[in-house]
């Protein structure tokens, strides 16, 4: 959808959740990675004109839809140690698209367990085209990381040696694709 002012053109697009994936990788024991995703999720993006620069952005993730490929620890990250998905359904993000040399940061409000943090991470505009159908879509490659003990994700289990389980820190990588509303 795209909307004209006296001075501005908005345009709307829409993550297509079926070419796009969150992904998370924590520390397990300290030694190697676990990683996962999330299955569920939407969002919009708002920008004047073809440009992201200041794009407003709104991104949600369902909490139930962890998935690690293993379904224990899966229920595990769903449960009040955890991301408490029963209590707390969705992660949220609202914040802005910031053009930066030759690419983007992401920097605006995180809400993971009912607390909400300021966050930045790092965004590749990865290209503009056109879809099969003849939509306009645009790709977006996005990084950084969060402490999990910042968002009140505070379980802390050790191993008989008094070695972590779980990190504090968690990496996140999102794919997404763009579809313009028209």
């Amino acid at each position: 959808m795209t909307t004209t002012t006296a001075t501005t053109t908005k345009t709307k697009w829409a993550i297509d959740p079926k070419h796009s994936e969150v992904q998370f990788k924590v520390k397990h024991l300290m030694i190697s990675n676990v990683s996962g995703t999330f299955k569920l999720f939407n969002g919009d993006v708002q920008s004047e004109g073809e440009d992201f620069n200041n794009a407003k952005i709104h991104f949600e993730i369902d909490t139930n839809s962890v998935d690690t490929n293993l379904e224990e620890r899966d229920n595990h990250l769903k449960s009040p140690l955890f991301l408490d998905a029963q209590k707390y359904p969705n992660i949220t993000f609202d914040g802005l698209l910031q053009k930066k040399a030759d690419n983007y940061q992401l920097v605006g409000d995180v809400t993971i367990h009912g607390v909400k943090k300021s966050i930045t991470m790092e965004v590749e505009h990865t290209g503009t085209g056109k879809g099969r159908f003849g939509d306009t879509r645009s790709g977006f490659e996005v990084n950084g990381k969060i402490n999990r003990k910042d968002f009140e994700l505070n379980a802390s289990i050790l191993t008989e040696t008094g070695s972590m389980v779980v990190g504090e820190e968690v990496k996140l990588h999102f794919d997404i694709q763009l579809i313009k509303q028209d």
